[in-house]
Parts: C-alpha cells; structure tokens; sequence
C-alpha cells in the first residue's frame, strides 16, 4: 500500500482576531496521488494548499510531508529545504517578468547554487517536457508568451528541482476554454509519468474527475466529501449531488 506523500491531522485553523478558516481536516494523500480540492470561494481550499508548504501554519494539528512534520520545521534553512521539495503553481504563473524564460524557469535552481551548465540543461529539459520550443522561446520574456506559453514556463519551474509534491492553485484559472483543454491534457500526460503527489485546487468539477484520482470537497472549512473520481457521478452525498447539478445543469437542453 503506498505510503502517505501528503497527511493533514485534525488541521484547524483561525487567524487571530478572526473567524476560523480551517476545522479539523485530516486527510491522507498517497504518494504519487493526484487529489483536487473544490468547494465554493471561501471555503478553505487555497489556506488548506499552503499549509504544505509552510506559508500558512494550523492553529492547531499537524501536517506532514514524506513523513515530516511541516509544524515543528523553526528554522529557515529547514523551511526552505521543504519548499525545495515542493513544486507550487499558481493561477497568474508569477513569471518574473524582466528575466528570460530559461532563467524564470531555472530560477529555484539558481536559488539552491546549482552551475550555469547545470541550470540551462535542466531548463530546457523541463521546458520542453511541457511542450515548448526551447531554441525559439528560451531568451523571451514573458510578455512576449501567450498566456498558455507562460502558464506552461510556470509548470516548467515547478518542476525544475524535481519535487515529490506538486501544489497546484487554481493554475488554469484564467485561460481559455480551448487553452485550457490543452493544457490539462499536457498536464495529465506529465502526472502519469512522474509520479508526483499532486494536491489541485479548482472550481472545475469536469477538470478535477479528468485530472485527480480523488475528490475532496470543502464547505465552511471542514471535509464535506472524500471520494474516489470515479463515484463522483453516482455519490448520493448531497454535497457532491450539489456540485454535480450546479456544474451540469445544461446538460439535455
């Protein structure tokens, strides 16, 4: 039975003098699972994400990452040692924009003082691992990529350090219809393949069942549903009947 990547024990969580975001959530994601997130805004999924990495720190439970514990990381060079292990995309890719794709995408190799040789080797490797032309875009910036091409350099980075775990953020959130299904396949092609542990967060319901092995829906910070993809359609949870009927309801017309 393959062991947990990723494990949320009893995580809660309130910001001071605010109203709790998280409620006892324990969840455990094997490793090379992909699992996606859904729920309404607000709901807790992208707090929930960031407690892997680090950037947010439960009130109380614990979280674990290849068996170690994110909570009782203190200093900083421990903390950065997980984040190196951590691939994290984002909806808007956070390309810096004055740097070339080569170095945007080489950049967390440039961090951990990996040589020039080195950096630019992986660089085009993970680049056209996501489906670009590396002699034809490498000294671009990104303004002069579409939108898919930067969202692509964006998974192209995560993936440079080669990590375990791969958090994903609503990461084709501000594509096209037809850019996304493009993306999507590619991303689908590169999971099958690496084996990551992926945790996805989405409001799409169609892109979650094409993607993950796994569904978890949140409501009001807590766990309303955990299944596997393939029960989504028949569940007779009435979270996961909710979400079905609200993403499919021109379905017949």
């Amino acid at each position: 039975m393959p062991t947990a990547g990723v494990e949320f024990a009893k995580v809660s969580y309130t910001p001071a003098g605010g109203q709790f975001i998280l409620r006892d959530i324990s969840i455990s994601l094997a490793a090379g699972s992909t699992t996606a997130l859904l729920g309404r805004s607000g709901s807790g999924k992208t707090t929930l994400l960031r407690t892997v990495n680090g950037l947010v720190r439960p009130t109380s439970g614990g979280v674990t990452v290849n068996g170690q514990s994110v909570s009782a990381i203190r200093s900083a060079a421990d903390l950065v040692a997980l984040r190196r292990g951590i691939g994290y995309v984002i909806q808007e890719t956070g390309l810096f924009p004055h740097m070339s794709i080569e170095r945007n995408a080489g950049l967390g190799l440039e961090l951990a003082g990996r040589s020039s040789e080195d950096r630019r080797a992986r660089a085009r490797e993970v680049i056209e691992q996501v489906g670009l032309d590396f002699e034809g875009l490498h000294e671009r910036l990104p303004w002069q990529l579409s939108g898919g091409q930067r969202q692509r350099v964006g998974f192209a980075r995560a993936l440079a350090l080669d990590p375990a775990v791969l958090l994903m953020d609503e990461p084709f959130g501000a594509l096209d219809p037809l850019t996304r299904g493009e993306m999507q396949t590619m991303l689908k092609g590169l999971l099958e393949r690496m084996g990551k542990t992926v945790l996805l967060v989405t409001h799409d319901l169609d892109e979650a069942l094409f993607l993950a092995d796994r569904v978890v829906i949140l409501s009001k910070g807590g766990v309303v549903a955990d299944l596997l993809s393939g029960d989504v359609a028949r569940s007779q949870n009435p979270h996961v009947k909710d979400y079905v009927s609200a993403v499919h309801r021109m379905v017949g017309r």
